[in-house]
């Protein structure tokens, strides 16, 4: 079957990479997992496997019939729950487990709504493992250690990330080991310690509203820009002549408690 460009479809082959994915999911028996797009069931197959109980969403009407079949002992015993939805309309509770785990090879085109959708959602995955584009997995973790020679500025998609867990970059994938073979290389990357906790005594609405802002002309100073007076770029530890790019997570958090 060949993939449909219109949903950007690149179906991961098996081998080392699923294994990869698998065990960054620390995945064991009796674990939910929320598996987007499973395509033609290479990675499903590799989750059965793990003994955790899927849920998996698939758009496409082409692959539900085929999946079905391939998967029916595992539908029958309701390890696996096969969803013909569109996984942008889908919602966490209809899992009905009290912590679930997501797991995603998504088109490229559908990254940042995946991310905003299941990380502010009310019901969160406890941890995401997630093939993306290459270029978008390192600008999310952007700092991260284990990229030593591409540590890059803070973006409004790090941040955004980083307010709701601890993104990581596990591993490069390259093109090739894609059917049909995209332009550019891929990463997993784990978002793992997923929470709210940033937000118990600060709005969301109210954080991101700052962090627009902040980003909207990225690179021109921060403090004539939010109107912020020394004394208060100080006290969240903020250089003078700082931009938007240069502050960590836990210095926005800081500017949106301090400003109104």
């Amino acid at each position: 079957m060949r993939a449909k460009k219109s949903l950007g479809q690149n179906w991961l082959r098996g081998g080392r990479m699923i294994k990869i994915m698998i065990e960054t999911a620390r995945l064991s028996s009796g674990d939910t997992v929320l598996e987007v797009g499973p395509g033609t069931g290479t990675l499903t197959e590799a989750l059965l496997t793990s003994g955790a109980r899927v849920v998996a969403v698939e758009k496409d009407d082409r692959l539900i019939g085929r999946l079905a079949e391939k998967f029916a002992a595992a539908i029958k015993n309701k390890q696996l729950e096969l969803i013909h939805a569109d996984i942008l309309k889908f919602e966490g509770s209809k899992l009905k487990a009290k912590s679930w785990k997501l797991i995603a090879n998504p088109p490229y085109y559908l990254t940042g709504r995946l991310l905003r959708r299941f990380l502010s959602s009310a019901h969160q995955p406890i941890l995401a493992v997630l093939m993306l584009q290459k270029e978008v997995a390192e600008r999310i973790v952007a700092k991260d250690a284990c990229l030593p020679a591409r540590q890059g500025k803070e973006s409004l998609l790090s941040i955004s990330v980083k307010c709701y867990g601890t993104p990581s970059y596990i591993q490069t994938v390259p093109a090739r080991s894609f059917r049909p073979r995209p332009k550019v290389d891929s990463a997993i990357v784990l978002i793992d310690q997923i929470s709210k906790n940033n937000f118990r005594e600060l709005g969301e609405e109210k954080f991101f509203t700052r962090l627009k802002q902040g980003f909207a002309g990225k690179r021109k100073m921060l403090r004539p820009k939010l109107g912020l007076t020394p004394e208060k770029m100080i006290a969240c530890g903020i250089a003078p002549t700082a931009r938007a790019e240069d502050l960590t997570m836990n210095q926005w958090l800081c500017l949106t408690r301090y400003c109104s």
